[in-house]
C-alpha cells in the first residue's frame, strides 16, 4: 500500500520553476525533472505531472487548465446529485400514481 503525500503549493510551484529554470542546462526536460523530483523528495512522474499541468495553466500546452478542471469536477458532482434527485421524485411519483389509482378503485 502506498502512502499518499500532499505537498504544499509553494512547493510544487517552486519544484516546477526549477524544472523550466534548469532544462537547459540538464539538455532534456525529464533529465531536470529527474534531477529536481530526487531533490524534493517525490517521483519524476509526479514532478512531470506538475510540470505539464503549469504549462496548461499557462498556455504553453493544449489542455484543461487548474480552473476549468475544478470546474467540470463540480458540474459532474452537481449532475450527479440532479440525477439521484430525479430517480427519488421519479419512483416518489409512481409511488403516489399508484396510491391515488388504488384509493379511486374503492
Amino acid at each position: 500500500m502506498t502512502k499518499q503525500m500532499r505537498y504544499s503549493p509553494e512547493v510544487r510551484e517552486r519544484a516546477v520553476r526549477m524544472v523550466m529554470e534548469q532544462t537547459e542546462s540538464h539538455g532534456s526536460q525529464w533529465a531536470a525533472i529527474e534531477s529536481i523530483s530526487g531533490k524534493i523528495g517525490c517521483t519524476p512522474e509526479t514532478l512531470r505531472r506538475w510540470v505539464r499541468q503549469s504549462e496548461c495553466d499557462s498556455g504553453d500546452r493544449a489542455g484543461l487548465t487548474t480552473m476549468d478542471r475544478e470546474r467540470l469536477k463540480s458540474l459532474e458532482r452537481e449532475n450527479r446529485e440532479l440525477k439521484r434527485a430525479n430517480e427519488i421524485l421519479r419512483k416518489a411519483s409512481a409511488l403516489f400514481a399508484q396510491a391515488e389509482l388504488d384509493r379511486t378503485r374503492k
